[in-house]
């Protein structure tokens, strides 16, 4: 058996808000088992996957039913979500859930109303490129919307924030230059003409966006508050072949040795890149994150293995990634703490470590380091 670390609590310090309305079916609840958006994925595949008889078995045991997907439905129909939000944090030793709240903000509810469902903190991430874009809809010109830009992060804690989030992964990938202000400037127009037209706009701007994130970093760095990475696997619009974390390297300079930059995600399948990086940059940190409910068997152990062998655990932290059924925060936690047991007793069994030192570097991992970090 695994070594036991149900009582240490987490701080799940990347997570996002719980749908309104929650999947009904088993149709419904295989999309959130995948990262695609192709229906054909959850409709025709998801259900053969590992990832899926795993959750299936598992929420059987949560919810005392039998493991069969009709009888585990039938069973969060008759709790509902504000009941399987509540037992998730209880059951699961939560003790924070950290939110971005730029995802899913029209079809989940607020960070008040998660406050009142369920009995753990809720303190708020703000993921930037939303925000960006909106400021850009709303301004007349680029200096304009530059001095917006720059006072929306200028007291970042003052304003209710303990730290940022940028998917520009997504967007055009982290292989993030140093761009002036001029060059932003003229990239600035026609994403601002496309914008006004439009009344809306997804920012994928190369050199605006470098720009606008390096002065982010620069924000992260005078305020001491984190900033989050996505980095390694996501939806089919992201290009893998432009998302390992070592693409960030400019960001990793002296220049922004004060800002703590956290890689989300565990740069799956770059967990080794983003190891590499916790170990060399002592403001850089690693998340061991979303690959629970991606990733089965032997493949999360080995993303586990390899960053506990390389990066000091200090400098590793804890997310679900859980979004939009609370669900997805127990399989999280459970997957994250029994391979991490896994791993630890590997260790301890190699005579690297003993358990007591087992024990304190995961209640680094699962908890204090984000405390710290975050300054919750």
């Amino acid at each position: 058996m695994p070594l036991d670390l149900s009582d240490i609590p987490i701080v799940d310090h990347h997570c996002h808000s719980l749908l309104r309305q929650q999947p009904p079916d088993d149709e419904a609840f295989r999309n959130h088992l995948t990262e695609t958006y192709i229906p054909e994925m959850a409709r025709d595949h998801v259900q053969h996957s590992l990832v899926y008889h795993w959750a299936i078995r598992e929420l059987a045991s949560f919810l005392g039913c039998e493991p069969e997907p009709n009888a585990v439905h039938a069973a969060r129909r008759e709790r509902g979500v504000n009941r399987l939000a509540r037992d998730v944090v209880e059951r699961g030793n939560f003790k924070s859930w950290l939110i971005d709240s730029g995802y899913g903000a029209d079809t989940t509810f607020s960070l008040d109303e998660l406050r009142a469902m369920v009995p753990c903190e809720i303190r708020e991430i703000v993921r930037l490129e939303p925000l960006i874009e909106r400021l850009i809809v709303e301004s007349a010109d680029f200096d304009g919307f530059l001095a917006t830009y720059r006072e929306a992060l200028s007291d970042l804690r003052g304003s209710g924030y303990v730290g940022m989030k940028s998917v520009i992964a997504y967007r055009t990938g982290l292989q993030i230059e140093s761009v002036d202000r001029a060059a932003a400037a003229t990239a600035f127009g026609p994403v601002h003409d496309a914008a006004r037209r439009d009344g809306k706009l997804r920012i994928e701007s190369k050199p605006l966006l470098d720009f606008l994130i390096v002065a982010a970093v620069e924000e992260s760095a005078r305020q001491d508050v984190p900033i989050q990475f996505h980095t390694g696997l996501g939806d089919p619009d992201l290009d893998l072949t432009k998302v390992d974390p070592a693409a960030l390297r400019l960001i990793f300079s002296d220049a922004y040795r004060a800002a703590p930059i956290v890689l989300l995600h565990s740069g799956y399948p770059y967990a080794r890149s983003m190891a590499y990086l916790a170990a060399m940059f002592p403001n850089v940190y690693a998340d061991f994150g979303e690959v629970q409910l991606f990733v089965a068997g032997g493949d999360l152990t080995a993303v586990a293995r390899e960053l506990l062998g390389l990066a000091p655990a200090s400098k590793i932290l804890f997310s679900t990634d859980a979004s939009l059924i609370p669900e997805l925060y127990w399989l999280g936690a459970q997957a994250g703490r029994r391979t991490l047991g896994r791993v630890f007793d590997e260790n301890i069994a190699d005579g690297l470590i003993d358990e007591r030192t087992a024990l304190e570097m995961a209640e680094m991992i699962f908890w204090r380091n984000a405390e710290r970090i975050y300054r919750l």
